[in-house]
């Protein structure tokens, strides 16, 4: 008859035990499935959160590397609001979603960046932190970022999503991204490998740089979110 564990969490507040529940639902399982639920648990305790400070957020990282699932993870969590994001693809949709053919210009890009820019002072200009959702790979992009948050003396947090060609050619396929090639992406992680380095980053203005753990450390969004505290 194959053996089974479970485990107990001490409570030192009144010197008692509390069974602990595996992902199976029970409160016994193999060894292997107890041992790994309470490594998870001891090191998910041990491992520090990120803290975030109130100003400009900025996603760094070529489509489909996970910056969407990541604020939408962030949002579900309650860890920010909605309207912290500021999405360059939302406000090509909201402005141009029934004319897609028109939102591929150069107008219609300088039209979605100055509402983008916009947002952004708004709420900088309250307090408020805001989460500049768009590529952001190029040093230009950044460039206006930083000095939006400048004048506001918001400090720069830069989030990197450096994703490795396969997975992030992968995660375009999951995601159905029909208006990207394999070309277009490999375009994009080579931009990123050149431009968008930690040292790059950091000599551009951002006070703090922090990589996204994703599909190479075996991460999801929602466990990514978890390591994160904004202000």
């Amino acid at each position: 008859m194959p053996h089974t564990w479970g485990f107990a969490l001490y409570l030192a507040g009144d010197d008692s035990y509390r069974e602990n529940i595996l992902p199976s639902g029970l409160p016994v399982g193999s060894p292997e499935k107890a041992l790994d639920c309470a490594g998870d648990l001891y090191l998910g305790a041990l491992a520090p959160a990120i803290r975030v400070p109130a100003g400009l957020v900025v996603l760094v990282g070529p489509p489909a590397s996970g910056k969407t699932s990541f604020v939408r993870a962030l949002i579900a969590r309650r860890q920010i609001d909605a309207e912290a994001v500021v999405s360059s693809d939302e406000i090509r949709a909201d402005l141009f979603g029934t004319t897609p053919a028109e939102a591929e210009s150069d107008a219609a890009d300088a039209r979605i960046f100055e509402e983008r820019d916009r947002r952004i002072i708004t709420r900088l200009a309250a307090g408020q932190t805001a989460v500049a959702e768009s590529t952001n790979v190029t040093p230009q992009a950044r460039t206006r970022l930083v000095a939006i948050a400048t004048r506001f003396d918001a400090p720069v947090t830069m989030l990197r999503f450096d994703p490795d060609v396969t997975d992030l050619l992968h995660q375009c396929t999951e995601r159905g991204r029909t208006d990207l090639t394999a070309a277009d992406v490999r375009a994009y992680a080579a931009v990123m490998t050149r431009d968008a380095g930690t040292d790059q980053l950091r000599s551009e203005g951002a006070a703090t740089v922090h990589d996204f753990p994703g599909r190479r450390q075996a991460t999801t969004p929602a466990e990514a979110a978890a390591h994160f505290s904004f202000a």
